[in-house]
């Protein structure tokens, strides 16, 4: 069962965490990360973003499929906020879950490359001097790109 939620609506972490892992009496390795909005040494007084509904969890639950099939995945959730985020609230939380650690890892590290730099969300930092629309970091679209190259000598074992 994989789940990709967008929400205006803060959440918790380790609730979502504990209720990913409820029942998983053949699943080996839960990965969970949660990414945090930062103050950027107190520049940044809340972050915002925006989706096109519809749209945007369409393109996530696609690479979550590909994340599936590539990986050996059980079950993803992702839950991602939208709208305004204050510096050190959670602003995205990925959890996969697979028959052994490796897949795991890998499945939520490539989703987590997705969303960071390739997934439909428009981002604008709030300053006191402003705001400014922001894009994804250069080292964002390096660590999504080791992604699109062959593995195992072009032939993908996952």
């Amino acid at each position: 069962m994989t789940t990709v939620r967008l929400s205006c609506e803060a959440f918790e972490p380790g609730g979502l965490l504990t209720a990913f892992c409820e029942g998983r009496s053949e699943t080996g390795a839960v990965v969970s990360f949660t990414g945090l909005a930062r103050a950027e040494k107190g520049v940044v007084t809340d972050l915002e973003l925006d989706a096109y509904p519809g749209f945007t969890e369409a393109a996530i639950s696609e690479q979550v499929g590909a994340a599936a099939q590539r990986f050996g995945l059980q079950d993803v959730l992702i839950v991602h906020r939208i709208g305004k985020v204050g510096p050190g609230e959670p602003i995205v939380f990925v959890a996969t879950a697979s028959a052994h650690r490796r897949a795991a890892f890998e499945g939520a590290d490539f989703l987590m490359d997705y969303l960071k730099s390739r997934a439909p969300f428009w981002k604008k930092s709030h300053e006191a001097d402003g705001a400014r629309w922001i894009e994804p970091a250069a080292q964002d679209y390096v660590d999504a790109a080791r992604w699109d190259a062959p593995r195992n000598g072009g032939k993908d074992a996952s």
